[in-house]
């Protein structure tokens, strides 16, 4: 074997190489589990903001790290694994939770799906709710579901005040919400809202995401 023309391995051996190092292998065990701005990243690491950007840099130009503008504050940022980015490597079981909430602005598509898609992939209950919610689900959203061969048809939009628990595992969907709800100890999903675009395209993606999302976390859950 050449590996000198071998790509595969050589990009490997640069994910291992970046990893390597203890705060971008933390920083990647936190990206597993959602997505975190810059600001968040230092906090979660005490770590300046200098010594953070070397870390991001060196895990994006390994291939292992994205970033993108937040759909809400379009002053800020959110660092997410690249796809595949951790395949063999993604840490085991760490948490425990009693159930988990799909939180978005409306409630009237992404959380709805998250929470359909939970139900296929977990044992731990799940539910969804609004900051802001809308009148009804989204067309789009319950015409993917459909396509996939899950069922929106009785889901309603709630307010989050009315199905907040406190044992509740709080998975934030949409980066309004991540962003009004910042006392929240949960997690971040930064998906593009689908409502905007309203195409069945933009269902599909976020559909996509999700489902990626959802059964890269449930293995790793516990019920608490």
């Amino acid at each position: 074997m050449n590996i000198d023309q071998n790509s595969s391995l050589l990009e490997r051996a640069a994910k291992y190489a970046a990893l390597a190092d203890p705060a971008r292998l933390r920083i990647g065990d936190l990206l597993t589990l959602g997505d975190l701005s810059p600001t968040e990243l230092q906090v979660e690491l005490g770590m300046p903001a200098n010594l953070l950007s070397h870390h991001l840099r060196s895990m994006e130009d390994a291939g292992l790290a994205v970033r993108h503008r937040s759909e809400g504050d379009k002053r800020r940022s959110y660092v997410r694994l690249a796809p595949g980015a951790l395949e063999g490597l993604t840490p085991g079981k760490e948490h425990g939770a009693r159930r988990v909430l799909f939180v978005c602005t409306r409630n009237s598509a992404r959380s709805q799906l998250a929470t359909a898609l939970w139900r296929t992939a977990s044992h731990i209950p799940s539910a969804s709710a609004g900051t802001h919610p809308a009148e009804r689900v989204a067309p789009g959203a319950v015409d993917v579901a459909r396509r996939h061969g899950l069922d929106l048809t009785g889901a309603k939009p709630c307010l989050l005040d009315q199905a907040l628990s406190e044992q509740d595992l709080v998975i934030t969907v949409c980066d309004n919400a991540h962003e009004e709800l910042p006392d929240f100890r949960g997690i971040h999903w930064s998906v593009p809202d689908p409502v905007r675009l309203g195409n069945p395209e933009a269902f599909e993606d976020a559909f996509a995401d999700l489902s990626r999302r959802v059964h890269d976390l449930a293995p790793r859950l516990t019920a608490a």
